[in-house]
């Protein structure tokens, strides 16, 4: 019998869930999620008496051999010895002498990088072209799907492009006829005579070099604010490198005691100087 009431499918008991009226406060504390909550309670109210009681039997005026060689700083906070061994008047001034110089070397590269870009920068506003030179620049290449051999062989670049044979290296500088005869049109139009009707070949033609003109613009304004931010950045780092240098000739100045500084009370104070 007691095989066969383990082989029968049981009811599945659910555990009891909030009620509804109660829902805010989350989810229903079980018996086992309080006795947890409960232990932890009482193990941090047990610390708490023991510190409680440590407070209560410190001495204040108590006394320990340390405290002769510790020290405190002006908010009172103990200084320890981190045992480094101070270095020599000597190497020290070697060693500022090094790194003067290596400060000295990355700001002549880093004003010669400026002063460069700065000329770029010139150049592109006074010329239009991209920041890339024509030797290094990808040439573009335009394909012209046809519907067979017949009219590959009857096919004229010429008068597809509308370019006149004129084929520059750069497809941006292409001469169009279509825009040559917009001008005329336009100029005849301004003498009386009335405008030709374009064909739509023309138009097209007269679009895509309006799109080519503004994708040529777009391209420029990128490249130059792309500039600038070098430039911005090129200059902060020159200017905290020449403030670096400052405060260093500053340091090794005050080691070879031939300028002023300010003493331990916060005077400032200047080295009398010889008259010449």
């Amino acid at each position: 019998m007691s095989s066969m009431r383990n082989a029968v499918q049981r009811r599945n008991h659910k555990e009891r869930a909030q009620p509804l009226e109660r829902q805010k406060w989350g989810l229903l504390e079980k018996r086992k999620d309080y006795k947890l909550r409960a232990a932890d309670h009482k193990d941090k109210q047990k610390r708490l008496k023991v510190l409680k009681q440590k407070v209560a039997d410190r001495n204040p005026d108590e006394f320990s051999f340390a405290m002769l060689s510790s020290t405190v700083d002006k908010q009172g906070i103990k200084v320890a010895d981190r045992g480094n061994k101070a270095l020599e008047m000597d190497v020290v001034k070697l060693l500022k002498t090094q790194d003067a110089g290596y400060i000295r070397t990355m700001l002549q590269v880093v004003r010669k990088q400026r002063k460069e870009l700065e000329e770029k920068i010139v150049l592109e506003d006074t010329e239009v072209k991209t920041v890339r030179d024509s030797d290094g620049a990808r040439k573009a290449t335009h394909t012209v799907f046809v519907g067979d051999k017949k009219e590959q062989r009857k096919f004229n670049p010429d008068e597809w492009f509308g370019t006149g044979g004129e084929w520059p290296e750069k497809a941006l500088n292409r001469s169009r006829k279509e825009v040559e005869a917009e001008t005329q049109a336009d100029d005849e139009d301004e003498g009386g005579v009335q405008p030709k009707k374009l064909s739509k070949k023309q138009q097209e033609a007269i679009l895509l070099a309006e799109k080519e003109k503004e994708t040529r613009l777009k391209k420029r304004e990128r490249a130059q604010e792309k500039l600038a931010g070098q430039l911005k950045a090129l200059k902060a780092k020159e200017l905290a490198l020449a403030t670096a240098e400052e405060r260093l000739e500053n340091q090794r100045a005050k080691m070879n005691s031939t300028v002023g500084g300010t003493n331990k009370a916060g005077v400032k104070f200047k080295l009398r100087e010889r008259k010449k």
